[in-house]
C-alpha cells in the first residue's frame, strides 16, 4: 500500500537517476487543492523535472466513506480541483471559492522547475470523466485498464471524447501524451509463466472479486485462462505481449505516447524482475523501432553476401601472391590458398 505517492517518489528519486517518476494517481477530492500542487512543484524541484502528476477522483468507495465524502460528488470535486491545481502548477495566482475548499491570491512558493509545467494527465477507465477533464485543461491521458473488455472497446471512444473537448477549450491534444495501462507477466514458455503467477495471482483475483469496487476480472471457471482469453492479462512470451500491445495501437485509432505495466505481485521478485528484463530486451524494442536498421543493416549484407566474399578473396589472395613472388610459397600453408581461391574442400561431415 502506497499512502502517500509523494514520499514514496521523493524515497525513489534519491535512488535514480534518469527515470521519471509519477503519481498513478493523486485523488484530488481528498486533498486541498493548494496543498497537493505545493507537494508536487516541491518534486518538481528536487527530481529536477523527473516528476509526473496523475490525478483521478478516486476508485475506492471504501476511502470516500471513511472521510465523509460523498461518492456522487467526488467527480465533480476533481474536476473543480483540478481546474485550479493545473492554474497553480503553471506558477498563476487562484482564487476560487467552493463548497469544500477555498483559495484566495493562492500561489506557490515557487515557480515551476519544469516549464510551463509539470507533466499532468488524468486517469481514465470506462466513463468519459477522466477523457473530458484531459480534453478540457490539455493534459495527457492514462487509461488504466486499458486491456479490460471495457477499458479496451472504450480506448477510440475515449480519445475522440478527449480530442472533441480539446478543440472546444483551444487545447490540442497529443498522443504521445497518451498512456495506457495493463497487467503482464512474461517467460520464456508460457508454462512458465503460468507456473511463475502460482505465487500470488489467487489472492490479486480475491481482492479484484471480493474487495475493491473494480470488476476487471472476468467471470468463468478457471478466472487465470478467462483472464488471458479476455485480452485483460498476458500470461505468456514476448511474442504474447508485443501481440497484446499491437492489438492496443490497432483499437487507439492512431497509436499511443507509452504502455505501461500494472504492477501486480503475482510472481515472486525474481520471476518478476526476470519479466521486466524480458519485456526491456524484446517487447519495448519491437516498438521503440531500435532494430529496425540493424536488421535491415544484415538483410543487405545477407543479400550482398556472395559479392563481398568474391571481393574479400580477390584482395587476400593478391597479397598472398603478392608475397609468394617475393619470397616463394615455403611459409604459406596449401589449404590457405585453396581457400582464397574457392578451391578447398568442404568440411567432413559428423561421423565421416
Amino acid at each position: 500500500m502506497i499512502a502517500s505517492p509523494e514520499i514514496f517518489i521523493a524515497a525513489a528519486a534519491e535512488r535514480t537517476k534518469h527515470i521519471r517518476l509519477g503519481t498513478g494517481v493523486s485523488s484530488l477530492p481528498y486533498h486541498h487543492p493548494l496543498m497537493l500542487a505545493d507537494r508536487i512543484n516541491q518534486l518538481d524541484h528536487m527530481t529536477r523535472g523527473r516528476v509526473m502528476f496523475g490525478a483521478g477522483p478516486g476508485a475506492l468507495v471504501s476511502d470516500a466513506f471513511m472521510m465523509g465524502i460523498p461518492v456522487a460528488k467526488q467527480r465533480d470535486r476533481m474536476d473543480e480541483a483540478l481546474g485550479c491545481i493545473v492554474r497553480l502548477l503553471r506558477g498563476e495566482e487562484v482564487t476560487h471559492k467552493s463548497d469544500w475548499f477555498e483559495l484566495d491570491k493562492a500561489r506557490l512558493q515557487m515557480t515551476p522547475y519544469s516549464r510551463p509545467s509539470v507533466e499532468m494527465a488524468v486517469a481514465s477507465q470506462v466513463s468519459p470523466t477522466g477523457a473530458r477533464a484531459a480534453g478540457q485543461h490539455g493534459l495527457g491521458l492514462l487509461s488504466l485498464g486499458a486491456t479490460s473488455t471495457a477499458g479496451f472497446n472504450a480506448l477510440a471512444s475515449n480519445w475522440a471524447i478527449a480530442t472533441e473537448q480539446a478543440a472546444e477549450h483551444s487545447h490540442v491534444m497529443d498522443r504521445n501524451g497518451w498512456r495506457l495501462v495493463g497487467p503482464m507477466h512474461i517467460a520464456e514458455t508460457r508454462e512458465q509463466a503460468m507456473e511463475d503467477i502460482r505465487f500470488g495471482l489467487e489472492k490479486w483475483i480475491f481482492y479484484f472479486r471480493e474487495i475493491a469496487n473494480l470488476p476487471i476480472v472476468p467471470e468463468g471457471d478457471d478466472p487465470v485462462q478467462a483472464m488471458v482469453d479476455s485480452g485483460l492479462a498476458v500470461i505468456g512470451t514476448p511474442d504474447d505481449a508485443v501481440r497484446r500491445i499491437q492489438q492496443l495501437v490497432d483499437e487507439s485509432g492512431g497509436g499511443f505516447g507509452a504502455f505501461l505495466l500494472m504492477a501486480h505481485n503475482w510472481a515472486n521478485w525474481g520471476a518478476t524482475r526476470h519479466s521486466y528484463e524480458l519485456m526491456a530486451r524484446y517487447v519495448f524494442p519491437h516498438f521503440q523501432n531500435l532494430n529496425d536498421n540493424r536488421a535491415a543493416s544484415m538483410a543487405w549484407v545477407k543479400e550482398n553476401k556472395e559479392a563481398f566474399t568474391t571481393e574479400v578473396r580477390g584482395a587476400v589472395g593478391a597479397r598472398i601472391v603478392q608475397h609468394m613472388m617475393e619470397k616463394g610459397p615455403a611459409n604459406i600453408r596449401p589449404e590457405i590458398v585453396e581457400l582464397i581461391t574457392g578451391a578447398a574442400a568442404p568440411p567432413p561431415k559428423e561421423g565421416a
